[in-house]
């Protein structure tokens, strides 16, 4: 291992290296993170929505049981608010514990959307710092200069920029998945927070209407 270290110093210098282990811990991070959304079913949202629209239905029963079933972290937060259903302010309180509850999922964003900015910027600096040994290295040759040692040196200096690039990419299409998947756990939240409370309204509008009726 410190002989693999030694030799990639060796060829691009200390930024090549530092891209080295940026890699490592990115995929160790994403790894993680990975394990953690399809160990809590993050995105795995076929069950709660069949709990929905049977709640929608006005199947309460039905509901609770398919909501008692799943280990989603909204069907907890879904079971609890349906004794609570009518209170005023109930739909910000919910989505107040939505936002909680999804913050584990969302730690490490902030770390993966750094390393996919600062990546490309670091192999950079390598080819900046690659570029000015190089010209070095020819004005100290004088006349004497060889143009495959120049060339040699050119692409070595290159190799920390595609270096930078290979670790910027991959992060960031795993960032973009992680959050499009909490996105849309946000976005189901609401749904069905709103799902949650439309039978009382139904209700109250089905009463209006019919003292309406029976008035006239």
């Amino acid at each position: 291992m410190i002989s693999m270290f030694q030799a990639l110093y060796d060829i691009g210098g200390p930024i090549l290296v530092i891209l080295l282990l940026t890699s490592i811990f990115t995929l160790g991070l994403t790894g993680f993170k990975y394990w953690q959304f399809r160990s809590d079913r993050i995105g795995q949202l076929k069950p709660l929505k069949s709990a929905v629209r049977a709640l929608d239905g006005g199947r309460e029963g039905d509901a609770r049981a398919k909501l008692a079933a799943s280990k989603h972290w909204l069907a907890s937060i879904i079971l609890s608010a349906l004794p609570l259903r009518g209170r005023d302010g109930l739909i910000a309180r919910l989505e107040a514990e939505a936002d909680q509850a999804l913050q584990p999922y969302e730690s490490g964003f902030r770390i993966l959307d750094t390393i996919a900015q600062l990546a490309p910027l670091l192999g950079l600096l390598g080819t900046v710092l690659g570029m000015i040994d190089a010209f070095q290295a020819l004005q100290s040759a004088g006349s004497q200069v060889d143009p495959s040692a120049l060339a040699g040196g050119i692409w070595v200096a290159l190799l920390t920029t595609a270096a930078g690039l290979s670790v910027a990419m991959p992060t960031s299409i795993a960032l973009c998945w992680f959050e499009a998947q909490t996105d849309r756990e946000r976005a189901f939240a609401e749904y069905a927070f709103t799902i949650l409370v439309t039978p009382e309204m139904r209700e109250a509008a089905t009463t209006e209407i019919g003292a309406v009726g029976y008035g006239t």
